[in-house]
Parts: C-alpha cells; sequence; structure tokens
C-alpha cells in the first residue's frame, strides 16, 4: 500500500495534460531542481523499477548502499584531472587578453552546465512518470518504472558524469585561480580585475558548490541508476577482489570448484543484458575453464 501511495504521487508529475507539452515539461524541471530535487516517492519509486528491472529474484537488494558505492566510485573520477581539463586550463589561461574580461564570463559556464544537467536528471524522472501513466491507468504493484539508456543523452548516462567532472573542475579552478592571484600580486594588481567583475565570480562560484551539493549530486546518484546496465561498484571491493581470485584459481581447479563460482555469481541480482563490466569480466574467467557451462543469465 506505501508503494501504491509513492506511486500515485510520483504519477502526479505527469499528471496534468499540460506537462506532456516539452516547453511546458522542461520548464518544470528547470526549476524543480532548486527545491525537492528528489522526494521520497522519487526515491522509493525508482528503486522499486531498479530492482525489478535488474534484480527481480532479490527483492531485498540493498539499493542504497550499491547507489552510495557508486558515487564514492565516480567520485573518484569526478576529483581526478584528465588532458581534456588540461587543455582547458591552456585556453583559459591564453584568452585573458585586456578589455575582453574573459575570466568573468567564463565563470558563467559552469553555472550554466550544471543547470542544464539539473533539467535534464529532472526532466528524465518527469519522463519515466509519463511512460508509467501512459502504460496503466491502474495504480498497482504491477506498475513500476523502466530504466533505459535512451532516456539520457546519446544513450549514454556517462555523459552526465563527464559534464559534473568538468563543471567542478573549472568552477574550483576558478576560484583557486582567484585566490592565486590576490595571495602572489595582491588585490592591487593590474592581473587582478575589477571590483565590479570580482564579486560576481565570487557568487557565481558559490552558487554552483551549493547547488551541486544540493540538488544536482543527489540527483546525479539516484537518476543514472536509471540506465540499461549497472554501474561499476554493484560490489564492494573486497567482494570484487575475492570473486577474482576464487575465479582465477577455478582455471586449476575442478569443475565443482567453477560451478559453484558461476552459481555464486547467478545468485546475484542481474538480468539478461544488464551485466556490468565487473560481473563480465569475473564471469568471463570463470568459463575459460569451464567452457561447457549451460548459458547464464549474467
Amino acid at each position: 500500500v506505501v508503494h501504491i501511495l509513492h506511486l500515485q504521487s510520483f504519477m502526479d508529475r505527469a499528471g496534468r495534460r499540460w506537462r506532456k507539452y516539452a516547453p511546458v515539461s522542461w520548464t518544470v524541471a528547470f526549476f524543480k531542481q532548486f527545491y525537492g530535487s528528489v522526494t521520497k516517492s522519487d526515491y522509493v519509486v525508482l528503486r522499486t523499477g531498479f530492482i525489478r528491472e535488474h534484480c527481480p529474484t532479490n527483492p531485498k537488494f540493498n539499493f542504497h548502499k550499491y547507489m552510495l558505492r557508486t558515487l564514492e566510485h565516480d567520485f573518484k573520477r569526478i576529483v581526478g584531472i584528465s588532458w581534456y581539463l588540461w587543455l582547458f586550463v591552456v585556453l583559459f589561461l591564453l584568452i585573458n587578453i585586456a578589455g575582453w574580461h574573459s575570466y568573468f564570463w567564463l565563470s558563467f559556464l559552469p553555472l550554466v552546465l550544471l543547470l542544464l544537467v539539473g533539467t535534464k536528471l529532472e526532466h528524465i524522472i518527469t519522463e519515466l512518470a509519463q511512460e508509467v501513466a501512459e502504460r496503466s491507468s491502474i495504480v498497482d504493484e504491477t506498475t513500476p518504472v523502466r530504466p533505459s539508456d535512451e532516456l539520457f543523452w546519446f544513450h549514454s548516462p556517462t555523459i552526465v558524469l563527464y559534464l559534473i567532472h568538468f563543471i567542478l573542475f573549472q568552477n574550483s579552478f576558478e576560484i583557486a585561480f582567484f585566490v592565486w592571484i590576490w595571495c602572489t600580486y595582491g588585490f592591487k594588481s593590474c592581473i587582478m580585475e575589477e571590483l565590479g567583475y570580482i564579486i560576481p565570480r565570487l557568487i557565481i562560484g558559490v552558487i554552483v558548490q551549493v547547488l551541486c551539493s544540493y540538488s544536482t549530486l543527489p540527483l546525479y546518484a539516484i537518476v543514472t541508476q536509471m540506465g540499461s546496465r549497472f554501474k561499476q561498484g554493484i560490489f564492494d571491493q573486497h567482494t570484487v577482489g575475492l570473486l577474482k581470485e576464487w575465479a582465477s584459481a577455478g582455471k586449476a581447479g575442478s569443475s565443482t570448484q567453477n560451478r559453484m563460482v558461476m552459481e555464486t555469481l547467478e545468485s546475484i541480482c542481474v538480468s539478461k543484458g544488464s551485466a556490468s563490466n565487473e560481473i563480465q569480466e569475473i564471469s568471463s574467467t570463470v568459463e575459460l575453464s569451464y567452457p561447457n557451462k549451460p548459458s547464464h543469465t549474467t
């Protein structure tokens, strides 16, 4: 009963006819990210849809721990620096031409991208609600959401991660570069811009950090689980290490040991076509020593 109430609240996103029009739907999604980005009903329904799509044999799958694990895994990439970020730094320094106020205008880039990403994530939730509403007019336990990569840009949830990575890096670099100039050359240096350009830059930097922490990252953590596949982090690192070690030992072991490895993998809630890279890697390792194993769901 509780789930049905949450599902009904979730479907209210698409319950009004005017929300079906794209301009209106995107506008509502844009403003929704500023308040209650992820409601309890959103979380419960999306979690249920994930479990029914990917874990039909394990309804007690701990979605919250899995979501936190994947977020920690993605955070390692967010705090890293890639070659294209270094390229941006070079361009950032080269376009500092007198009279252009380049640093001021570039400070709006992370804000615009962040609002775009937040709007897209909110719109994905709206699309899922509309799909459920169109598929069934009766709200019951048999009408869950259906995760799909087609909801994301270029059918890839990973693009959202790259955008957030760039947003946080550019915003952090903008603030760090300002502090470095201040400490190195002083506030009245010719390199430092006028006060009227400095204050908006700092305000925008704070807004980006707060909005990203309050709204965008929670949205990212749950909405990107609505893809067609598991994300890396389905297992904790200790479990991955044990399974790989077990699988490697199985090459020289008996067929009984290999069968135990495969049955262990199959007991984990993974539906056909939704296995993560971790599961595929472990499974392929075992299959090398157990080629006659019938087709399995991983």
